[in-house]
């Protein structure tokens, strides 16, 4: 509707005048204020439109919704420039770009046999593994917070005794081999990733942590961590510590909440990974 947010070749297509088209249609219709281009439409744009409706039917039958994909916000005048959706400038701001982080000594230096995203039960056991069960879920998002498809996510942690899967790692006799310790998921078009895995623990000198790898046609694109909200240890850690943007460090630092419905005292933690760009293809 509004050819010059648009390219060159959408200029083309959308060059009429869509007020008048409004006017002459009888038809009903819905008009959410949105974007082209990935840019906002303000709403000085949205007017011509909304009046040209109110002149084919009673006005108070004209109602301007913000569009917003999650939800609605009120805005308090008619020239709000922004819709606080996802391509609004308050949505750009609050889009925080996931830090990048160190990927340890402890990535595996030999894969398990299972790496599914079940780090609970390895391959086809009955013993699950020491710890609070905790469902770690999210989206892998792009520089514009849309959903990332075919994004490789792995994660690998300590388990309750501080170990890992590798050969290097502490307090490896005391390693909980009913723990996997290492998953991968494949994101689907919506860009989300589940894993059932255990809430981190602490082992010296690290504050409990969970290590995230993003995979893109086999290359590990983002390396990052997340943490405990509220953990006493986060604040002398020096992995943590060394994000420096106050929001960047808060958007790897999550809650781990009571899984609504679980009667085995399950937790939840939701993380929402966004990429520093757009992939291609």
């Amino acid at each position: 509707l509004f050819p010059r947010y648009a390219g060159p070749f959408l200029q083309s297509l959308l060059a009429f005048d869509a007020a008048a088209a409004l006017r002459a249609s009888s038809l009903p219709c819905l008009l959410l204020q949105g974007a082209a281009d990935r840019q906002v439409v303000p709403m000085v744009d949205v007017q011509p439109l909304v009046d040209a409706l109110r002149q084919r039917t009673a006005p108070a039958d004209v109602v301007v919704i913000p569009g917003n994909s999650h939800n609605f916000k009120t805005v308090s005048s008619p020239n709000d420039p922004g819709f606080g959706g996802p391509l609004s400038p308050a949505f750009a701001e609050a889009l925080t770009r996931t830090p990048k982080q160190t990927e340890g000594p402890f990535y595996p230096d030999k894969l398990p046999l299972d790496t599914d995203n079940d780090l609970i039960i390895v391959n086809n056991g009955v013993t699950p593994a020491v710890g609070e069960v905790t469902w770690l879920s999210g989206r892998i998002l792009d520089e514009h917070g849309d959903p990332v498809r075919n994004a490789l996510v792995e994660i690998w942690q300590a388990d309750s005794n501080g170990a890992y899967i590798h050969s290097k790692t502490g307090n490896a006799a005391k390693r909980d081999g009913n723990f996997q310790g290492f998953g991968r998921f494949l994101t689907g078009a919506n860009g989300e990733y589940l894993f059932r895995t255990i809430k981190p623990v602490p082992y010296k000198p690290r504050t409990p942590h969970i290590h995230l790898a993003v995979r893109l046609k086999g290359k590990k694109e983002l390396i990052t961590q997340c943490y405990i909200k509220g953990h006493e240890m986060n604040a002398d850690d020096m992995v943590y510590k060394a994000i420096k943007d106050p929001k960047q460090r808060e958007s790897v630092t999550l809650d781990f909440n009571p899984l609504k419905g679980s009667k085995a005292g399950e937790l939840s933690a939701r993380w929402d990974v966004v990429l520093g760009f757009t992939p291609e293809g």
